[in-house]
């Protein structure tokens, strides 16, 4: 009859098969802190490894949170790793020197450390030890803070950048019922016990009372919840990139969601794609909850004018048929204001864009006829005999106004914004083209009426947007 240590490591390798963790002859580096779930974790893959033939290392980032007892930390996974004779790297760092929330800091400093594992060979993949009572914790705690469906699906047991997680089918108490069998020694961690933290509070006071008061398989109930919402989650993301490829586009480094397409779908759609456009323009939803998606969902909903709204990292702003979500690293267009000189003919980059604006000199002659642009209708030809021939590119600026060819009076560049519909963020950096305080040339807008060429003109002068293929 199999030992309860035989028959936890069975059912761990029924977990790396069921979601396809680890591949035939995989490196897998395993994150071995020294406390009871790590210590587990790389004895179990020991055990089976040859089962798979994987090449194991051990893993260990000193955080120095805790003085002589991460040195001894550190030094008991590297001993760990002799006894069994695993390679070990060691990582160190002083996450306090790396600012804002420690708790968020470490993890950062961890997976960076994983993924430069991963990067420095071919297939690899980082084991760590998050067990079922961590994922019942995970699941209690982001249902308190208000998470949603996505956030109920707790901790995967794989994840895109190759982190997974062996042991989430096994209990705490499993975990150190293998050692003890096996007569393993691990580590505790003295800053588990602190109640300062809300995760120890939880899991020191609030799940026992649950347990004791309202039902003795909390954890059990809990972790089937995170089961059945990641399968649902994993539903979800295929329809949501569909989606997306429809009404969702990416500009200048941020990410424009179609307002019409969004007031159509039904809410649970509506909601999720708004959580995806936030996540790409973010890289992550770290602080975002259900009042930052259901502000953006209202925004779409509300009236024709604009609006803004703000998330954690996140600038939100909405312009006729669109929404902008950005970074908050991210003004507007990235653009400041500029004054260029344009030298005649040549070609200027306009400053925080993706193209430039080419001035170009055509000569009339007896066999051409004049400019044959001018006759179909175009709009960016100039009489270049009109100009002093000292012109610059700037951007529009607040105030600016002047006649286009075919408006009946000059018009404010805002108001000729707002009549093509020009959202917001694509202002800032619009170029017009200045001989001295006048404008002669706006992007879209085309020619000033007292310059554009005509059919007498001799000589015109071409101004042509230049878009990258």
């Amino acid at each position: 009859m199999a030992s309860a240590a035989e028959r936890i490591a069975e059912r761990v390798a029924e977990t790396i098969s069921r979601y396809r963790m680890l591949a035939p002859g995989q490196r897998v580096g395993v994150a071995v802190s020294g406390g009871a779930d790590s210590v587990c974790l790389l004895h179990v893959l020991a055990e089976l490894a040859p089962r798979w033939a994987l090449g194991l290392s051990v893993l260990h980032l000193n955080h120095r949170l805790r003085g002589e007892e991460s040195h001894q930390d550190a030094e008991f996974a590297h001993s760990l790793a002799a006894r069994l004779g695993l390679p070990f790297q060691l990582c160190e760092t002083d996450v306090r020197t790396l600012g804002g929330n420690l708790e968020q800091a470490a993890r950062r400093a961890r997976l960076g450390f994983f993924r430069e594992w991963m990067a420095g060979g071919p297939g690899g993949r980082v084991a760590v030890g998050h067990t079922r009572s961590d994922q019942a914790e995970t699941v209690l705690f982001r249902f308190l803070r208000g998470a949603g469906s996505a956030g109920l699906a707790g901790i995967r047991p794989v994840t895109a950048d190759g982190i997974v997680r062996p042991l989430l089918e096994v209990t705490r108490a499993e975990v150190e019922c293998f050692l003890r069998e096996r007569g393993i020694r691990w580590r505790e961690d003295s800053t588990n016990a602190g109640r300062q933290f809300a995760r120890n509070r939880l899991r020191h006071d609030l799940l026992p009372q649950l347990a004791r008061h309202w039902n003795p398989g909390i954890d059990e109930i809990l972790a089937h919840t995170a089961d059945w919402a990641l399968a649902e989650e994993e539903y979800w993301a295929a329809e949501v990139r569909q989606l997306a490829a429809r009404c969702v586009t990416e500009e200048s480094g941020a990410v424009l969601l179609r307002v019409g397409a969004l007031r159509d779908l039904p809410l649970a759609a509506a909601r999720r794609l708004v959580r995806h456009v936030m996540e790409r323009a973010k890289g992550d939803l770290l602080g975002v909850d259900f009042r930052h998606v259901a502000a953006v969902l209202a925004m779409a909903n509300g009236g024709a004018g604009n609006a803004r709204c703000q998330a954690p990292g996140l600038e939100i702003c909405k312009s006729f048929e669109w929404i902008r979500v950005a970074s908050a690293r991210i003004k507007d267009n990235g653009c400041s204001d500029f004054q260029l000189p344009a030298g005649v003919p040549g070609t200027v980059e306009v400053p925080g864009s993706s193209f430039a604006i080419s001035l170009e000199l055509i000569e009339k002659s007896e066999t051409s006829g004049v400019c044959e642009c001018v006759y179909n209708g175009g709009v960016d030809d100039l009489d270049w005999e009109r100009l002093s021939g000292r012109l610059e590119l700037r951007n529009w600026r607040p105030g600016d106004h002047y006649q286009p060819v075919g408006s009946a009076a000059v018009a404010k560049i805002k108001d000729l914004f707002q009549h093509a519909r020009i959202p917001l963020w694509e202002r800032r950096g619009w170029p017009v083209l200045t001989e001295g305080d006048s404008i002669v040339w706006a992007l879209r807008f085309g020619p000033d009426a007292r310059v554009a060429a005509s059919g007498s003109t001799n000589v015109v002068l071409k101004v042509q947007q230049l878009v990258p293929r």
